[in-house]
């Protein structure tokens, strides 16, 4: 794929919809928990999706995803990020809570500390609610101070955050029947 390629895939999980959004080789956008196909595509950002070509530059990237959202534990520390428009504070948050590992969390101002910016808390978790890479930039793993979730952009809001936490709490557990 080009550098100036766009590409977009959408597909079903047990936490809905996801679309992907590729600008060039790097993942651009990630839109998660919709309803339908339609839903997750709306979602993404629409002067770079309406030039988008529908097809899929990463089926490892895909398969992981579906994998994750059935409760795998994955890393997507790996992919890399097309950080367009984005400033070097926001790379750098965005870069270190994708090191967050599976079943961790971290507080807002933990996260602004292991960026570089002790103190950062807010300007942080305004960081996390613009997350264009949700599960890839696993936002949902910062919380508050004191132990609660936070807010959550996502669809379903905290709740969603919430359901995510507790998947990677428990995942490789035997489940009671």
């Amino acid at each position: 794929m080009s550098q100036d390629s766009i590409a977009m895939w959408s597909f079903e999980t047990p936490l809905g919809w996801i679309a992907l959004l590729w600008c060039g080789e790097k993942l651009r956008q990630v839109s998660f928990g919709h309803r339908s196909d339609r839903e997750a595509i709306a979602a993404l950002d629409p002067a770079l999706a309406a030039r988008a070509a529908r097809h899929n530059p990463s089926p490892a990237l895909v398969h992981r995803l579906i994998a994750y959202t059935r409760g795998k534990p994955e890393s997507f520390a790996d992919v890399e990020l097309d950080f367009s428009g984005l400033t070097v504070f926001q790379q750098r948050v965005l870069r270190c809570c994708q090191q967050i590992p599976y079943g961790h969390t971290v507080s807002y101002g933990q996260l602004a500390a292991m960026a570089g910016y002790p103190g950062a808390a807010r300007a942080v978790g305004n960081c996390m609610a613009a997350n264009r890479f949700p599960l890839v930039v696993p936002c949902h793993r910062v919380i508050a101070a004191d132990g609660s979730v936070g807010k959550f952009s996502a669809p379903g809001g905290q709740a969603a955050k919430q359901l995510l936490l507790a998947m990677e709490a428990h995942a490789g557990q035997p489940q009671r029947t």
